[in-house]
């Protein structure tokens, strides 16, 4: 990805570590992790969506799965990426979805450090920053920029890695040495004060986020934390990726299990994502016309 540094700390396109890792993404999304994700995330937006058409702004939208749906359910979408790959898988997918599902999306180049650009400044029902805060430096700045969109009374809603996921994967399939590793780079990352990194599935360096600090980064730009879900759970303990069960009944039942794991304590704590729903202080805005 390339992009200039501007505004939200620096944290542009060109910040990003997500490029390198961008074909096995890609070539991942029809197995059983990508499934899950894009499933639960979308159920659990659901609760939490305005009941009219709200205003929707996706940054780094990806190949557009929760952008699609959330036009599909009939929400106004922007939706801003930076990858000219990531483009192009987007705009296949929106491609054979019908018209009025067409008509409510717009595609635009551009990343979280040239939001005001994109946007012209407008403030949004809700935001969505979907598996992106993982790839850049470091995010209070990134949250306090999205704030910023953020129309009082709606939501920012943010999919992290956390360093309980970061610390748990590797000791949940018995790599002890990785498990180590782990330990041995938080502990270095809180006595450095910063961060924790590790290299991801998709072979590229990522950042982990502390869930209280995050939250508390977000409460100092007026968003405030309304609920927290664990993201695959059950379905990550395995290094392998295969196709989700063939048998609907099989998928259906998974995709149930996931959601009752990712709601509550203490299941939630182990989820690969965390998503946080942070609500912004005051009145809703009105619906588009």
């Amino acid at each position: 990805m390339t992009g200039p540094r501007d505004a939200i700390g620096g944290a542009a396109a060109g910040d990003s570590t997500f490029g390198v890792g961008r074909p096995a993404w890609l070539g991942g999304l029809g197995n059983v992790r990508n499934v899950v994700r894009q499933e639960m995330i979308s159920r659990q937006l659901g609760r939490h969506l305005p009941g009219h058409p709200g205003r929707v702004l996706d940054v780094g939208a990806g190949q557009g799965t929760q952008s699609i749906r959330l036009a599909r359910a009939g929400h106004h979408v922007l939706a801003v990426e930076p990858d000219p790959g990531m483009r192009a898988a987007f705009l296949a997918g929106l491609g054979a979805e019908p018209g009025q599902v067409r008509d409510r999306v717009l595609l635009r180049d551009g990343s979280v450090g040239s939001l005001a650009a994109v946007t012209g400044g407008e403030v949004y029902d809700v935001v969505l920053l979907m598996g992106v805060l993982m790839y850049l430096p470091a995010s209070p700045p990134v949250i306090a920029g999205l704030a910023a969109h953020v129309a009082p009374g709606g939501f920012l809603a943010v999919a992290v890695r956390t360093a309980t996921s970061a610390l748990w994967r590797p000791a949940a399939r018995q790599d002890w040495r990785a498990a180590l590793a782990a330990f041995e780079e938080y502990d270095a990352a809180r006595i450095d004060g910063r961060d924790m990194r590790y290299i991801n599935e998709i072979g590229t360096p990522a950042r982990a986020d502390d869930l209280e600090a995050l939250t508390a980064a977000a409460a100092a730009d007026g968003l405030e934390l309304e609920h927290w879900y664990g993201v695959r759970i059950a379905v990550d303990l395995e290094e392998l990726d295969p196709a989700p069960p063939s048998d609907p009944g099989q998928l259906a039942a998974l995709l149930d299990v996931e959601e009752r794991l990712g709601a509550a304590d203490p299941y939630r704590q182990l989820g690969q994502l965390a998503h946080l729903i942070l609500r912004k202080t005051g009145t809703a805005a009105a619906p588009p016309e």
